[in-house]
Order: structure tokens, then C-alpha cells, then sequence
């Protein structure tokens, strides 16, 4: 049986002031009409059925996405004990699918991107999947590059898999490069490398004979988890993400290549892809007006905001914080918040301590 899930802890700093504890990014509107965890969900539906898809997140914020989610059964809604990186995660929630199902296939995608093309995007998985169940590998999708992403990680892939001949065929994983300048990015990407997208597949078998051999972060809680206790198993491992602690070391890994208009929506710089612009390419949300401007971002939940005569802006005003900065600074936030009173920044990094980390790009 195909399962999903859905890694959504994090609170997404770099979208603050309206992002919060209470309201993280994945619950944000950012890219249309509904909240970006929903838009994740729905993407997967003609894939999974809701009883099959998972969601991991922190105690603060079950209640939210359940209530955000109600098409999935409320026990499909986990609650980490505390955060510990993605590998963690993925391995309580895994565990959960082969103890309803022990030859599941598991598919993990994360709640805050935005996809242009879900149809493309659903091919992309299900090749994936299939990959994952016919050769015991453990499958990667890496997202055609359009630009020198220097926020990105990048898939260099490898040989073709045997067997997997063909345009689209799969390939081996020859290794991963995290986050290069944008002279680097160019470089990798004239090569064929892949932006990461951090979208994976795997058997629930595979998964765990792999992470026995070379994740030894994770081995000494796996007792915990069958006997079916996430706080034990917690307690147990040591925080690593998925990339690090185990594509990074197996030798199964494998990536299938997709072009389905991907981006994980960083920060507000990144909302004039992902939403329609005016003609001077301003994107307005809410009571927000851009005169003679032009590549603004003005967000308002809180009365009228203009900006006139400008250009690369982004302007947010909501509870009562009004910010300006550039389109060039706004994914140094985190930077920001640190250097502000912790009664004025402290909202977006107040979320309980549980959290799959994974919400939100390292």
C-alpha cells in the first residue's frame, strides 16, 4: 500500500511578522486562497487516500492542522515529543505505516512548498513510488533547476540505474551539495544537477534495514518504536536529518528527475513567483496599494498601506508590526529577529519545542 506523509513543524521565521507560533508558515495563505498545508494535501489525494496520508508536526500545532486538515483522520495527525530533525520524523511516521501495513511504500513531502503543476507533480511521485517497491531503493526527486538557487540544495546525479534506460530514467545518487554561491549553482547546474527537493520514497522495510546500517543516530530508539512508544524512541536518537544520516552514507539511494514548477517558498522574496503580479510586477495581498512601483511585495491584514514611487520592497503590516525591507534582505530575517527585543520577535520563535524541522528549510 502507497502511504504520505507530510513533515509540518517549523514556524518559518523568515515570513514574520505574520508568521507565529499560533500561525506558522504552513498555515498561511502564501500562495493562493488556502493555507499551504491544505494546497499539500489536496496535491496528494489522487495519490493516497486520507486515511494513508500522515501529517508530523509539533504539540503546539496538531490542533491547528487537524482542524485545518478535517478530511484526515484525526489519529493521522502526530505530535513529536520534541523536534529532531527530519530523520527522526520520518522514521516514527514510517514505523506507523508498516505497523498497519507491513509492506508499505511511503512517500514524504513537505507542507510549505508550492507546486505549479500537480499533475506533473503526481507523476514525479509516482514514479517514485514505483521505483522505491520494484527495486529497494531509496528514492529521492530532484526538481529541474531554472536558476543559480544559491538557498537550494542540489542532487548531482549519477549512472543510470540498471534497467531504468530511457529519457527519464533513474539514476544513481553521485553525491549532494548543500546551499553553493550562485557561481557554484551555475556551475552545477550546466552539469545536469538537480535542485533537492527533499520529496522521497522508500519500502518501510528498506527504509528500516537502511537506517540499521547507517544511521546509527536512529538504531537505539527503534526498539522504543515497536513497541509503539514515540516519547522512548525520541529520547533515544540523536537529531539528523534524512539527507545527512542517510542518503548521504547508503548505497541505495536513487533519484528520479521532475519539472513540476517546485519551489519552497523561502521568503517573502519569493511570493512574485508563486502569485500573480500586477504588470510592474508588484504582488498586493489584503488592503495594500503599490503606486508608481515596481517588484513590490505589500502584504496588510491591518488597514490600508501604500508604497509609492519604489521598487523592490517587501512591506508587511499585521498585529500591530508594520515591516520594510528589501527583496534582497528579506531572507536574512532570521538575522533580524535575532537583533530585535524578544518581546517584538520573539512570536515566530515561540512555538512549543516539538517540531519536525521540517516545515521550514534549514
Amino acid at each position: 500500500m502507497r502511504w504520505a506523509v507530510v513533515l509540518a513543524g517549523g514556524v518559518g521565521s523568515r515570513f514574520w511578522p505574520l508568521s507565529t507560533a499560533a500561525r506558522p508558515k504552513q498555515l498561511l495563505p502564501l500562495a493562493g486562497a488556502r493555507p499551504l498545508v491544505v494546497e499539500a494535501v489536496a496535491r496528494l489525494l489522487p495519490l493516497v487516500p486520507a486515511e494513508r496520508v500522515l501529517v508530523v508536526t509539533s504539540r503546539a500545532l496538531r490542533s491547528p492542522l487537524a482542524a485545518a486538515l478535517p478530511e484526515l483522520p484525526d489519529a493521522n495527525v502526530l505530535a513529536e515529543p520534541f523536534a529532531a530533525s527530519t530523520a527522526p520524523a520520518l522514521a516514527w511516521a514510517t514505523a506507523r505505516a508498516a505497523a498497519a501495513d507491513p509492506a508499505a511504500c511511503v512517500l514524504s513531502v513537505h507542507a510549505d512548498w508550492t507546486v505549479g503543476d500537480p499533475d506533473a507533480f503526481r507523476a514525479a511521485a509516482d514514479a517514485a513510488l514505483a521505483l522505491a517497491a520494484s527495486a529497494g531503493a531509496l528514492v529521492t526527486v530532484g526538481a529541474r533547476a531554472t536558476r543559480p538557487e544559491i538557498g537550494y540544495g542540489y542532487i548531482v546525479p549519477g549512472a543510470e540505474l540498471p534497467g531504468q534506460g530511457g529519457a527519464g530514467a533513474a539514476r544513481r545518487i553521485a553525491r549532494f551539495v548543500e546551499k553553493p554561491d550562485a557561481a557554484a549553482a551555475a556551475r552545477l547546474i550546466a552539469g545536469g544537477a538537480l535542485w533537492n527537493t527533499g520529496m522521497f520514497a522508500w519500502t518501510a522495510r528498506r527504509f528500516r534495514e537502511e537506517c540499521a546500517r547507517h544511521t546509527p543516530e536512529l538504531a537505539g530508539g527503534f526498539a522504543a518504536l515497536d513497541r509503539g512508544d514515540p516519547t522512548g524512541f525520541y529520547a533515544a536518537v540523536t537529531p539528523v536529518s534524512v539527507d545527512v544520516g542517510l542518503f548521504e552514507r547508503t548505497a541505495a539511494g536513487a533519484v528520479v528527475a521532475g519539472d513540476f514548477g517546485w519551489d519552497d517558498v523561502g521568503s517573502w522574496a519569493a511570493l512574485p513567483r508563486v502569485r500573480a503580479a500586477d504588470g510592474a510586477g508588484n504582488v498586493v495581498v489584503g488592503d495594500a496599494h503599490a503606486v508608481d512601483a515596481s517588484g513590490c511585495v505589500v502584504w496588510s491584514e491591518a488597514g490600508a498601506t501604500v508604497v509609492d514611487g519604489v521598487r523592490d520592497l517587501v512591506v508587511v503590516r499585521t498585529r500591530g508590526i508594520t515591516l520594510v525591507t528589501t527583496r534582497e534582505r528579506a531572507p536574512r530575517l532570521k538575522e533580524l529577529l535575532a537583533r530585535l527585543p524578544p518581546a517584538l520577535a520573539g512570536g515566530p520563535g515561540a512555538a512549543d519545542g516539538g517540531g519536525a524541522a521540517a516545515g521550514e528549510p534549514a
